[in-house]
């Protein structure tokens, strides 16, 4: 696919997708969308890919959907109709589904740690996009805002799941009811972010997060406890995990990157682990 509205780029282990209409402040669009899913699918199936970082070009993260539209801007009708012959919406229709829910669940299933760098304005669906990312770090000019209910709208991308899981419920609806906007240093009181940076140490802060993952952990061992970790918050009861760990650990144990990671660590030496997340996930 030839990407418009994003750019991607591979360095050393490390992929950068970086949200690029600056003009427009990185507005989320359907052609957005669909260009960071497939960006998603590659980097999933590149096994030279140890981690992936995401960052806005120019002086916003995403100011939200592209609203030039109006509120058709939030509908994507590209495979199918969204009406029925009547009339009537056709909630069944692929039209139906909110672009930025099909965007943060394959971002859920992402089988690479994400990391988010967000070093502008990450309003409505610039940040709702953040939440299924493992870690995100902000520029100390980053702003916030869960906007929906000042659109007349609710949440979404599967927000209303995501950012209590991330933040808690209480300050999770906080935010939502007041739909105000707020800086970096609220969203890391509030655990939203990890840290945050001049404009300048952004995204080396990110590449250094990113290459400590590539350059020390078993790629299958992170993909597996991305999805452990991940679908675990779903689980009604330890003994879920416990069953999920236990048939992990058994089958990591038998592996070569276990012995890999054994034999290095006996030797002192950085390891070098053989398996691939393309071919060798149980």
């Amino acid at each position: 696919m030839r990407y418009n509205t994003i750019r991607y780029e591979v360095e050393d282990g490390v992929a950068l997708i970086t949200l690029s209409r600056p003009d427009k402040l990185n507005a989320f669009t359907p052609e957005m969308m669909r260009e960071m899913i497939d960006a998603l699918d590659r980097t999933d199936a590149d096994d030279a890919v140890r981690a992936v970082i995401f960052t806005g070009e120019g002086r916003a993260y995403c100011a939200g959907a592209d609203l030039s539209a109006g509120t058709r801007g939030f509908v994507d009708e590209g495979q199918q109709s969204l009406m029925n012959a009547d009339g009537s919406v056709n909630y069944g229709s692929q039209a139906a589904r909110d672009g930025g829910g099909l965007l943060t669940l394959r971002l859920f299933e992402s089988k690479k740690p994400l990391i988010g760098a967000i070093n502008g304005a990450a309003v409505g669906i610039g940040v709702t996009m953040t939440l299924p990312m493992d870690i995100r770090l902000a520029s100390d000019t980053a702003r916030f805002g869960f906007v929906f209910t000042r659109r007349g709208i609710v949440p979404e991308a599967a927000s209303s799941w995501f950012l209590p899981r991330v933040v808690g419920v209480s300050k999770a609806l906080e935010w939502c009811y007041s739909g105000r906007v707020f800086d970096a240093q609220e969203a890391l009181d509030g655990g939203l972010v990890r840290s945050i940076h001049a404009p300048e140490d952004l995204l080396p802060a990110a590449r250094a997060m990113a290459r400590e993952i590539a350059d020390n952990s078993a790629p299958v061992s992170v993909a597996l406890t991305r999805q452990m970790l991940w679908r675990g918050l779903g689980q009604s009861h330890p003994m879920d995990a416990h069953r999920i760990d236990s048939r992990a650990i058994l089958s990591r144990t038998a592996s070569a990157d276990a012995a890999e990671g054994v034999a290095s660590f006996l030797e002192k030496r950085p390891a070098v682990y053989p398996d691939a997340v393309s071919k060798d996930m149980p």
